[in-house]
């Protein structure tokens, strides 16, 4: 059975929140999100300055939502690759290359605030690892390496992903180098952390 799309003011309240949102995305890829202007928002979507702060209390907020829309769109992608049976290596890189490919998508600017979001100190404290679907794919696949006797985890995997979560954000958002450069940076933290996972 499938669920009925939202009609009338539902709906009306939806497509308002996705005005505000991509509207909110086009000045962050401009400015970052310290500079946007809400005001430059409000009047690129076409609502009051309040609407924005009903949808979004903060900026911050909007970074939030972006990013959960990213992480699902990113999670979707691996859970097919890993359908079938794939070593740790091969799903650690897609993991990345799907995590770096963001920046391509959003903009240095936006990619860069997006992934600073993740150590924010005025972060919601709602924020629950569980809905975060890239961590709950990362935990997957080391349950399943350590499973299979390809890695050994000194803590467990919630943790595990987090540590290679984190690493990588912080690669990440600190390298402005070419693109060459940050693929060898990529590959030699890859190679880093097989070699602290591999069985004792």
């Amino acid at each position: 059975m499938t669920q009925d799309r939202p009609r009338g003011r539902e709906a009306q309240r939806l497509q308002t929140r996705q005005r505000v949102l991509d509207a909110a995305v086009a000045e962050f890829k401009e400015t970052g999100m310290a500079e946007a202007d809400v005001g430059a928002i409000v009047e690129s979507a076409g609502v009051a300055r309040d609407t924005f702060y009903f949808h979004f209390p903060t900026k911050e907020h909007v970074l939030l939502e972006l990013q959960a829309r990213e992480e699902a769109g990113i999670a979707q992608q691996p859970t097919r690759f890993l359908a079938e049976p794939r070593d740790l290596p091969t799903a650690l890189s897609k993991t990345i290359q799907l995590v770096a490919a963001m920046e391509g998508r959003l903009g240095s600017l936006l990619f860069k605030d997006l992934l600073a979001v993740h150590f924010s100190p005025t972060r919601p404290l709602t924020d629950e690892w569980m809905e975060h679907r890239v961590i709950v794919l990362v935990v997957r696949i080391l349950e399943n390496a350590r499973d299979a006797g390809e890695a050994e985890l000194a803590v467990d995997p919630y943790h595990s992903a987090v540590f290679f979560l984190l690493g990588l954000y912080a690669l990440l958002t600190t390298t402005t180098s070419t693109e060459q450069l940050r693929d060898v940076a990529l590959d030699s933290y890859l190679t880093t952390v097989l070699r602290s996972l591999e069985p004792r």
